[in-house]
Parts: C-alpha cells; sequence; structure tokens
C-alpha cells in the first residue's frame, strides 16, 4: 500500500483498491516518509506509553508521609499537594505526580472525604400515602404576590395546580387576594374539576385563618372539611413540600419585569 502510493496512484485511488479509509494511507506514509520500505516498521503501535501502576514500595512511603504528616504538620495539610512537598524537599528519586500520589491515596482507601451517595428521589406526595401510590390527587394552592403593571396596580395571582393530574389555575386579581376571593375560586374550580381528596396550603392566614386564638380554624379549612377535602399545611422551610406550584408560580414571577 505505502508502494502504491509512493507511485504515481493518487491516495484517494490507493485507498479505494485496498479498501482502507484515506487517513489509513496518510498514516503508513507518514511513518515511512523518508525511508526505504524495507526499513519500515509497519507493525501496529498501540496508543500510549505502556500502563505503570506505582510501586509498591512508593505507595508506602506516600501513606507513611500522610501519616507523619498528619500528625504533626503545622498547617494542618496532609493532602496529595502536601506529601508532594514533601518529597521533593526530602529529596527523593522518583516522586509521583500530585494526581500519581492522590490516586494512591484513593486506592488505598487512605482519603478522609467520602463520596456523596446520590439517593432517588422520593416518590410525589410521598409524605401522603394514597397520594404516593396515586390512588388520591391533591391539590396545592398558592399566591404570587408583589406583581405591578406599569404605570397600574398591583396584582395578586391565586394559583392552584394538581399533584398528578397538572390541571392548573391562575386567577390574576386587580387587589389583594382575600378569604372571599379564595373561597369563590376554589369551589369554581372544584366544580369544574371535581373534588380532591386533598387540598394543600402554605401558612398564609387567607388559608389557615387567624393566629390570635388556637381553637379556631380558618373558613377555608371550614369549607375543605364541609366538602370531605383534607387541607393540609405544608411545614415552614420545607420547600419540597411545595415544589410543584412554586416552579407553575416561577412563570408569573419571571415576567414580573415584564408585566
Amino acid at each position: 500500500m505505502a508502494a502504491a502510493a509512493r507511485g504515481k496512484a493518487s491516495q484517494r485511488e490507493v485507498a479505494r483498491r485496498f479498501g482502507v479509509a484515506l487517513r489509513t494511507v496518510q498514516r503508513w506514509l507518514g511513518r515511512s516518509r523518508g525511508k526505504r520500505l524495507d526499513r519500515v516498521d509497519f507493525s501496529s503501535k498501540p496508543r500510549g506509553g505502556p500502563h505503570r501502576r506505582t510501586a509498591s514500595t512508593i505507595e508506602d512511603l506516600v501513606l507513611g508521609l500522610r501519616r507523619e504528616l498528619r500528625e504533626r504538620s503545622d498547617l494542618g495539610d496532609w493532602g496529595a499537594g502536601a506529601i508532594h512537598r514533601e518529597l521533593v524537599a526530602r529529596g527523593e528519586g522518583a516522586v509521583p505526580s500530585v494526581r500519581t500520589i492522590g490516586r494512591i491515596l484513593e486506592r488505598r482507601g487512605a482519603l478522609d472525604g467520602g463520596r456523596r451517595t446520590r439517593r432517588p428521589a422520593p416518590p410525589t406526595g410521598w409524605y401522603l400515602p394514597d397520594v404516593a401510590d396515586g390512588t388520591c390527587e391533591l391539590d396545592s394552592f398558592d399566591i404570587v404576590e408583589g406583581l405591578r403593571i406599569k404605570n397600574g396596580p398591583e396584582v395578586e395571582v391565586l394559583t392552584a395546580i394538581s399533584l398528578h393530574g397538572a390541571l392548573v389555575d391562575a386567577w390574576p386579581a386587580e387587589r389583594l387576594v382575600s378569604t372571599d376571593l379564595a373561597l369563590g375560586l376554589l369551589e369554581r374550580r372544584w366544580r369544574a374539576e371535581g373534588l380532591p381528596a386533598y387540598a394543600q396550603f402554605d401558612n398564609d392566614t387567607i388559608f389557615q385563618g387567624p393566629h390570635n386564638r388556637p381553637d379556631v380554624i380558618g373558613r377555608v379549612t371550614r369549607f375543605c372539611l364541609q366538602l370531605g377535602v383534607t387541607p393540609v399545611f405544608a411545614p415552614k422551610r420545607e420547600p419540597g413540600f411545595q415544589a410543584s406550584i412554586e416552579s407553575f408560580n416561577g412563570r408569573w414571577q419571571i415576567g414580573r419585569a415584564h408585566v
């Protein structure tokens, strides 16, 4: 093939004749350039150098030095970089690189930090067994505040989304959302879509009721109970419970600057 490529035939013609790619012809020509063909080594050569593992004596030295640095290091540093610097300072002959030292420590189980364990996310509605297994539906409600039309009034939006069915609703209001307005919109939604088993809210007083008396529940809570819908209130500082509705609310909040 190399002899044919050195002749009058073009490289593409040689590649077609021998059934190889053009780059193969070019590779053999490059390997034989400036040499007699009978003196060229055409044997295949694996890419990269031979695989060499660090000698066990070097690995033992690295581990011993790590223990020594851990006990006496004033800087509290006994990682791969510190071990490499110490080996160089001591004038050791063959000093492995920082990356090699790191691989030695990992291979010998001498790393302080553990790998992060990534666990699968819990099922949707995991905190309610019948919602988690998909036999019951949950409607989640929230209020988007602080929206203002340019040169116009402030707007609030009552939003709703069903956890499994992804049935969404959004009711913009030119006034602040009140308990009366929330009750009317909940009734409208449930007349159209049907009743869920659960209705989830945050701890807004519109949904939960006033907090000035411990033995009084709000009108929204009583409305749900009268319809056989169990109200659920998301714990404070637990955003995962409201993730679905908050994701939907983000569409309104992203457009806040364009309203």
